[in-house]
């Protein structure tokens, strides 16, 4: 079942919430910098595309108004293009060596006595940022070091 773009947009906002910023998964997850961008896009690009549009028109004239009207509605849709690729990164199943990797800090996080929610068959990479979240907020910093 393919999802429709408001939905994959939402779930991209919504993972982007939940995955930890922490600089120990900078190297092993692109997520970090693809938050990063996408959150300073939501920030700047908006006023860009209005100064484009605005700049484009009042130098040249509306004859330029379609080149315009493109160049604003790219840097418009630079946020939603992080938001789709987050969205589509949250529904994506973890590989087998993340599964792995997953089951292990699960286990470890029950083991300390953390609330954590069932372990997933298949889990996503949603499901991921959530356990990483948790671990970070509710453990200390001696154990999680010794798991990135």
């Amino acid at each position: 079942m393919s999802q429709t773009m408001s939905e994959l947009i939402n779930d991209g906002h919504q993972y982007m919430q939940t995955w930890p910023n922490q600089k120990q998964l900078y190297s092993l997850f692109p997520e970090c910098r693809v938050i990063v961008a996408t959150k300073l896009a939501i920030k700047v690009m908006p006023a860009l595309a209005v100064a484009c549009l605005f700049l484009q028109i009042n130098f040249f004239g509306m004859e330029y108004l379609p080149q315009a009207v493109a160049f604003a509605a790219f840097f418009i849709s630079l946020p939603m293009q992080g938001l789709l690729w987050l969205g589509h990164r949250a529904n994506k199943t973890l590989s087998p060596s993340m599964i792995s990797w997953y089951r292990d800090i699960h286990s470890k996080m029950q083991q300390q006595g953390c609330q954590v929610q069932h372990i997933q068959a298949k889990p996503k990479y949603k499901e991921l940022a959530r356990l990483l979240k948790t671990a970070f907020d509710e453990l200390d910093k001696v154990f999680t070091r010794q798991w990135f």
